[in-house]
């Protein structure tokens, strides 16, 4: 089975302009640092190097930016309240939060993406440490690139006439890109799922709180394990919000812990997450090992483990994300006899993940993430696809 995905006409010669950054942070050693990080792009400008939140949304009409890099703690108006402010300014406007690795930080940084940010970058503790992180220049401009390449697209697509629009956004076309080939599906697998295994990065943590508010059914009777693009601190905070929202326990999983149904245990930041057999007993196994594809937690050593102790029984979702990770991972839990359900391109804030697993041919379906908990559900309730 494939799924068939139909040319679309080009964008046009307007949506290959430069994209416009604006940049608000009161560390002037840091504006300057990423302002010059953005001008050094070919395909980015500068729109803004603005001190603090009220600036911004003075200026923002002004400026006209696709993507606004917020810092949280600023003087006179803090990102967090000038957030809501921008985003009523400018609907589709791409704001990436931007703080340090503390738990208020992140706790902060979590409750934007619910206001309407679109993704967030923890920034390096002193403007020393921003100076000299090799990491955070490459994260913070490919996130820039990657979400306001997206906001152009979905921008230019809206203003289309409205027969071609609805054709452009149909699950057959998925998206916005121009002469997609078809998508290979394989079969789901012919055993009743085990265990599911989650991977996510870029929009992750709005998708994993939709999902796990609808598969309650699923976790009373298997473990749950996600790795979500994340570091320390914001992987507790994220851990916490998946229990308030599910109303079962999860937290950050610990190295040695048996895997239990009705659990759902979260890879801790810094460190990968995989599946381990120990004396008939299947557990948590977590190492420090290198980053894989600039990512530590990675979601390829959850997937290709639980492919390795539930093989057939494995059901993995690989939900919004920048990049491939999760494709080898998915491939191996395939070729084991699980199933792979890849988010569909309308409903992921970045279709590179899913989009990955997708062209390799090792997913079972496509689904919007509205309605891929009702497919997991039927699927672990003995539902024969």
């Amino acid at each position: 089975m494939s799924v068939a995905v139909t040319a679309v006409p080009p964008l046009s010669d307007a949506s290959q302009r430069p994209i416009r950054v604006m940049v608000v942070d009161d560390a002037v050693v840091v504006r300057g640092l990423v302002a010059r990080w953005v001008e050094a792009e070919p395909d980015l400008q500068l729109a803004a190097s603005l001190r603090n939140g009220q600036e911004a949304v003075d200026q923002l009409d002004k400026a006209d930016p696709d993507v606004v890099v917020l810092d949280i703690d600023m003087p006179h108006l803090d990102g967090i309240s000038a957030l809501p402010l921008l985003l009523e300014k400018k609907r589709d406007l791409v704001v990436i939060m931007s703080s340090t690795l503390t738990r208020r930080n992140a706790e902060v940084s979590l409750k934007a993406l619910s206001l309407g940010a679109a993704d967030y970058i923890p920034k390096p503790e002193t403007s020393r440490d921003v100076v000299s992180s090799t990491s955070f220049h490459r994260d913070l401009i490919e996130k820039i690139r990657q979400l306001g390449l997206r906001r152009r697209r979905a921008a230019e697509i809206r203003a289309r006439p409205a027969g071609l629009r609805a054709d452009l956004r149909s699950r057959e076309t998925s998206g916005w890109h121009v002469q997609l080939p078809t998508v290979p599906l394989r079969p789901f697998g012919s055993t009743m799922p085990r265990a599911l295994v989650i991977g996510s990065s870029t929009g992750g943590p709005q998708a994993l709180t939709a999902m796990v508010t609808q598969i309650g059914p699923v976790i009373d009777r298997a473990p749950v394990l996600i790795t979500q693009h994340m570091p320390p601190t914001f992987t507790t905070i994220l851990a916490e919000h998946l229990a308030r929202a599910s109303g079962r326990p999860a937290r950050e999983a610990m190295h040695g812990e048996d895997i239990r149904s009705g659990n759902i245990y979260v890879a801790p930041g810094g460190h990968h997450m995989r599946v381990a057999r120990q004396n008939g007993r299947i557990t948590i196994a977590l190492d420090d090992g290198p980053m894989i594809h600039f990512c530590k937690p990675a979601v390829d050593p959850l997937f290709a483990s639980a492919a390795a102790v539930w093989g057939k029984g494995a059901l993995a979702l690989i939900l919004t994300g920048m990049g491939v990770d999760g494709t080898q991972g998915a491939a191996e839990i395939a070729a084991a006899g699980g199933s792979v359900i890849a988010q569909d391109e309308a409903t992921s804030v970045v279709w590179g993940m899913p989009g990955s697993a997708a062209y390799a041919g090792v997913c079972s379906a496509l689904l919007p993430i509205d309605q891929m908990a009702k497919k997991v559900v039927a699927l672990f309730t003995g539902e024969r696809p």
